[in-house]
């Protein structure tokens, strides 16, 4: 898998449904120990509450998934929470929803609706981004022919990293890792074959807020 969506700063949400309060906080995750830990945080956080349901998805394909009722009726609580991230697409993700009883019974399927509607809500109060695999790549040419490459650059979507000015100009690039070989092409045909673009590593990345980041 190219890219995939995952939590990049988790979030609380809170809902109430007949007077039982549903807390939700999501956090990202990488491995199983790190989802079991942030579990067994919240519990403890939570102490006095009467449900920690959970689940949580590991690997870029969903290679691990696992979810809690942790009391409340078998399927009421865990795997409607796991399918809100699966349905999301979400990978490395964990949440937890935390129940305080409000005295009044919900049945199976208003449990469902409940616990589902609270990681919606933790969801949308984390900030949410689609990591993708890159090129770092460099390439120089002389003060001529920086503006056809910058046209080049823009037009193509590719992400300028840095830029050092000195006898001749570097560019910094950052390309997506599908349009590397149509890019060497691209820069190739631009300059006439004057200046090459060279790889320097590959990377994961994101656009957060109208920045890049590289992980």
């Amino acid at each position: 898998m190219s890219e995939y969506k995952c939590v990049l700063k988790g979030g609380t949400g809170q809902i109430t449904e007949k007077k039982s309060r549903f807390i939700c906080h999501v956090r990202p995750v990488e491995n199983e120990e790190e989802a079991t830990a942030f579990i067994n945080e919240m519990k403890k956080q939570y102490w006095d509450a009467r449900h920690n349901c959970s689940a949580f998805v590991i690997g870029k394909n969903s290679e691990l998934t696992r979810c809690s009722d942790d009391g409340e009726p078998a399927g009421t609580a865990g795997r409607p929470m796991l399918e809100v991230l699966i349905n999301e697409e979400l990978k490395n993700t964990a949440v937890v929803v935390t129940r305080y009883f409000g005295g009044v019974l919900l049945g199976t399927g208003g449990l469902v609706r409940a616990y589902q509607a609270a990681v919606k809500e933790g969801l949308n109060a984390s900030e949410i981004i689609t990591k993708k695999t890159g090129v770092k790549a460099c390439i120089k040419t002389d003060y001529t022919g920086i503006g056809k490459l910058q046209y080049l650059f823009e037009k193509n979507g590719y992400t300028t990293l840095d830029t050092q000015y000195g006898e001749s100009v570097e560019f910094t690039l950052l390309i997506p890792s599908e349009s590397w070989n149509a890019a060497v092409k691209a820069v190739t045909e631009t300059t006439s074959g004057n200046n090459t673009l060279n790889k320097v590593s590959e990377c994961t990345y994101a656009s957060s807020k109208g920045k890049v980041i590289i992980f």
